[in-house]
């Protein structure tokens, strides 16, 4: 237990945490994951392992370190290891219908959502829910595979014209669209049980809505675009009945760290959409919130570090 290993597959997401890792004095080694050889007739590695593969890793050709890491997470866990943001979370993380049945098991509101596997029912699908409604992918990332349409025939001729992308697992979501009261949606921002804030990302421009400050710098990595995009939203917080909701599902789907998504409407009901386990910060919000999200991972990995070594005595 004398090293932290960041699991990881976007080169341009690991120096903020590597940054933070070592100002604490924490060691750490990088490992990409973007598939291989497990090899199961060794022992797993000591340490302490932190999950950072994205859903979105195909976008940068790296699907198959998905399907890796979700048998590395599971290795490494039967094999006694702690993993921040292990197996439970980061299957969560891949799929968006189960977010949606575990947030509604826990009580929490989600839109209607229909769950289509090929391209043949998306029509029939979409019928059945009614308009207006957004496409997604099962798994997600960066806001890719998102489209409102707000009539039938528009669904129909864009389904015609081969314009809806495929999701990387077979996939795809129907869900009504919820049209806020404000053109922005809220990202509640979580770290070992520990609410840090909430931001706010205005839709004007569009779904893709990643917060990092990669993802502002270079639409290679993340295409949002747009300065001024977040925001601290400083009205919810820690004591908000919702983001209490959020910290008992966190703790109860092990979720270490997760930045949760919801939308309000003109009625004030509120309703979470999507769960992010690879959560990345914006900077600028931070320099307003007073907190780091990254600093606050790499004490969580700090004092994992000291209990593995506590416990190994």
């Amino acid at each position: 237990m004398t090293i932290v290993h960041v699991l990881y597959e976007n080169e341009a997401w690991l120096p903020p945490l590597a940054d933070a890792l070592a100002a604490r004095g924490v060691p750490f080694r990088p490992w990409f994951v973007e598939g291989g050889t497990l090899d199961l007739t060794r022992p797993a590695p000591d340490g302490v392992f932190v999950n950072r593969m994205s859903p979105s890793a195909h976008t940068r050709g790296h699907q198959g370190g998905v399907r890796y890491v979700a048998e590395l997470l599971a290795w490494l866990e039967a094999s006694g290891r702690r993993v921040i943001n292990g197996s439970s979370a980061f299957a969560l993380e891949v799929s968006k219908v189960r977010q949606d049945w575990t947030l509604r098991a826990h009580g929490i509101a989600t839109p209607d959502t229909l769950a289509v596997v090929g391209g043949d029912g998306l029509l029939e699908a979409a019928r059945q829910l009614g308009a207006p409604f957004v496409t997604k992918h099962n798994q997600g990332g960066k806001g890719l595979g998102v489209s409102l349409f707000r009539d039938l025939p528009a669904f129909e001729a864009h389904l015609a014209a081969g314009l809806l992308p495929d999701s990387p697992d077979g996939v795809t979501l129907l869900q009504r669209y919820i049209e806020p009261a404000s053109p922005f949606i809220t990202r509640v921002e979580i770290v070992d049980g520990q609410f840090l804030y909430a931001l706010q990302s205005s839709t004007v421009g569009g779904f893709e809505l990643c917060p990092a400050d990669a993802c502002q710098a270079d639409s290679q990595f993340c295409p949002v675009g747009g300065k001024g995009k977040f925001s601290q939203r400083t009205d919810v917080t820690a004591d908000d009945p919702l983001v209490r909701r959020y910290l008992s599902y966190c703790a109860r789907h092990g979720l270490d760290v997760a930045g949760i998504e919801f939308v309000e409407d003109a009625h004030g009901r509120r309703y979470t959409y999507d769960v992010n386990a690879n959560s990345n910060y914006n900077g600028t919000v931070e320099d307003h919130a007073g907190v780091r999200g990254m600093g606050a991972l790499a004490e969580l990995c700090a004092r994992e570090l000291s209990a593995g070594a506590m416990a190994a005595k």
